[in-house]
């Protein structure tokens, strides 16, 4: 299987600040691919150079085998790569359909005139949460009045409908407790399970074992590598997450304290 999005030897730099100092890394369809590090690590910057919002200043992105050119986010998200940002880009006092199709209405004509089909976007938002586990009292409910992991499976639903084949979700769990964390991760897998590709950023190592098929450490702008299910433990991971060598030497000027 070919990767759809390699990303290689990425730097992007910020006048004398280097965010990235070289990457290199591939997703593949069809695999969670969990990208960890601490906060400055730069997944922001990762996430925002492969989804078209930087350019970077060195190396290439290379989309379904093809250089990628991307001249602003929309080019990104018609070519298919979503980013779910923590945000989420909703407005809470609206109905779930309405969020759901923010930006692309379904309209019907009566008598010449354009309409929201509310009765499609109702049909389609019911249809869409409940195949990824969520059963809404009504499409007219307020996205408001959903749990964080709902508001999470909305913003993931809505971006698997409109032809994501790229999924990036940056810290989808951050905020939330267990059960909702856990409804979050079973939607991760669904969407998994559907080939698309899905990029999970996060801190949190014990979510990332939950879904990950693949993993990558940034630490500072580089990468450590990327490491097979299986091949790493969770501990070799919060390890590389935290610097490894600096705890270790932490720890022995505080006399094993750490």
């Amino acid at each position: 299987m070919e990767p759809i999005i390699q990303m290689k030897g990425i730097e992007k730099h910020f006048g004398s600040v280097i965010a990235l100092a070289g990457v290199t890394v591939d997703f593949y369809p069809g695999e969670c691919h969990c990208l960890l590090g601490d906060n400055g690590a730069g997944k922001s910057t990762f996430i925002k150079t492969m989804s078209g919002v930087h350019k970077p200043t060195h190396g290439e992105i290379m989309f379904e085998g093809k250089p990628m050119q991307f001249d602003d986010p929309r080019d990104s998200i018609a070519a298919g790569i979503a980013t779910v940002y923590q945000d989420l880009a909703m407005i809470p006092l609206m109905s779930v359909s309405r969020n759901f199709f923010m930006g692309n209405e379904p309209i019907k004509k009566i008598a010449g005139l354009r309409f929201f089909d509310h009765e499609h976007a109702n049909e389609v938002t019911m249809r869409e949460m409940r195949n990824m586990g969520i059963n809404l009292r009504g499409p007219d409910q307020a996205v408001g009045t959903l749990s964080g992991g709902e508001r999470q499976t909305v913003a993931i639903a809505r971006a698997v409908h409109f032809g994501a084949k790229v999924l990036i979700l940056d810290e989808p769990t951050s905020a939330l407790g267990v059960r909702q964390t856990a409804n979050v991760l079973a939607t991760v897998d669904k969407v998994r399970k559907q080939g698309i590709s899905v990029v999970f950023i996060t801190h949190n190592v014990r979510h990332a074992m939950a879904v990950g098929d693949r993993f990558t450490v940034l630490n500072r702008g580089k990468t450590y590598g990327t490491a097979m299910k299986g091949e790493i433990s969770p501990e070799e991971l919060q390890d590389m997450m935290a610097g490894g060598q600096e705890l270790a030497t932490l720890e022995g000027s505080l006399g094993g304290t750490v």
